[in-house]
């Protein structure tokens, strides 16, 4: 494995690195203070190309490879959360569910749009007293000639209330023999009849993210918008899952970095007893810490998106890379805030916004807890990841770029 950036990574890197620095940095306190969602951000994230950058030009995205756009997530959380989630739920678990198991004519009408930032995406899977029991979801769809009638409610989606369309799981055969086989999966235009969306307030972190409901009334989807087939959901669902918990492990690595280097600032520029804090070893012991962690994660994601571009199922290293990136920004954002003293506790210092942020991932898109038992099944070998009927293809760069 080469583990060298291309000038194309560089590039990448470097320019989601000038767009957070220069148009949301300004920002960032205050909307995260408002509890508001910064309101150019999706619509400059399209204007550049950042939503569509992993799939092939013909669909209308940047060509890009997927390690470019675990860079990208980094860079963007390096920042703020909020940037990150939207690419996860947009890019992951929307756009790149429709790029690996849509038809053609799918990838045309929906994933296009998409990809241009045209139209904003999510994925609602997630329901009321469900929590990481997919396969117990209570969303119903029933055929109904050319269509599918939606009922139920979606809850903690992100972008809910800024998505033209969601990525939907349902049940449509409670008689299968196995909840997890009576799922189908649909694209679902929001501003369908019979949708109401609406936003949660009062989270503890990503503030200036927007986090809702979404839900179905009577809501006429037509049989042309299922993705895959039917009973196909849940394998669906959980390799969408496979692509969001990448851009999740990839943004929380930015995050270490960013408590590293505003820890590594303000050490060197507060001193006590006589000398920058930088130099008593209890400090250095946090910074080496928090450095460390920074490398493995980096590595454990730049796996990932190597073992995507070689056309491999990541599942066990996704789920290495996910646990391990968000419980150590945590820890990081923490001793980010111990090495800032008092100062850390204020909001006027971005760590106590780090800190806030962090821990919502080590919850969403598959818990820690719900990663420890992916991973005892895998070294167990009770747990093989069998061919899915349609697999997320290897980067090309020819097809992407043509």
């Amino acid at each position: 494995m080469d583990f060298s950036l291309s000038p194309e990574h560089q590039m990448t890197q470097k320019m989601v690195r000038d767009f957070v620095q220069k148009e949301i940095a300004p920002v960032i306190k205050e909307y995260d203070r408002k509890q508001e969602p910064i309101p150019f951000a999706l619509k400059r994230m399209g204007e550049l190309g950042i939503l569509g950058l992993p799939f092939p030009v013909r669909y209308g995205g940047q060509g890009m490879d997927y390690l470019a756009w675990g860079l990208a997530c980094e860079e963007l959380e390096a920042m703020d959360t909020s940037l990150r989630v939207a690419m996860s739920v947009h890019t992951g678990l929307s756009s790149m569910s429709i790029f690996q198991w849509g038809t053609e004519e799918q990838k045309q009408k929906f994933l296009v749009p998409l990809a241009k930032g045209e139209k904003i995406g999510c994925g609602a899977f997630t329901e009321s007293g469900m929590g990481s029991d997919v396969a117990a979801l209570r969303t119903s769809a029933k055929r109904d000639g050319d269509y599918y009638i939606l009922n139920g409610e979606k809850m903690w989606i992100s972008l809910a209330s800024k998505a033209d369309l969601a990525l939907v799981t349902v049940k449509t055969n409670p008689s299968a023999r196995k909840p997890s086989e009576g799922l189908s999966s649909f694209i679902v235009d929001l501003h369908s009849d019979g949708v109401k969306t609406g936003d949660l307030h009062g989270k503890l972190g990503v503030r200036a993210g927007s986090t809702g409901w979404i839900s179905f009334t009577d809501v006429k989807v037509p049989a042309a918008n299922r993705i895959g087939e039917e009973g196909e959901g849940f394998k669906i669902t959980m390799s969408g899952f496979d692509h969001g918990r990448y851009t999740v492990a990839s943004g929380a690595t930015g995050l270490i970095r960013a408590s590293l280097e505003a820890s590594v600032k303000y050490a060197k520029a507060r001193s006590t007893f006589g000398k920058p804090i930088a130099e008593h070893q209890l400090i250095q012991e946090k910074i080496a810490k928090m450095s460390q962690d920074y490398e493995i994660a980096r590595l454990l994601y730049y796996q990932v998106g190597w073992l995507k571009n070689q056309g491999k199922r990541p599942t066990r290293e996704t789920s290495f890379a996910k646990k391990f990136a968000t419980e150590a920004s945590f820890s990081a954002a923490n001793e980010a805030i111990q090495i800032h003293g008092a100062y850390g506790f204020s909001d006027e210092y971005d760590v106590e916004r780090y800190l806030r942020n962090s821990k919502g991932a080590v919850i969403y898109e598959g818990s820690s807890e719900v990663q420890i038992l992916i991973q005892a099944g895998y070294a167990l070998g009770e747990r093989t990841d069998k061919p899915l009927r349609c697999e997320l293809p290897a980067y090309d760069e020819a097809f992407w770029q043509s």
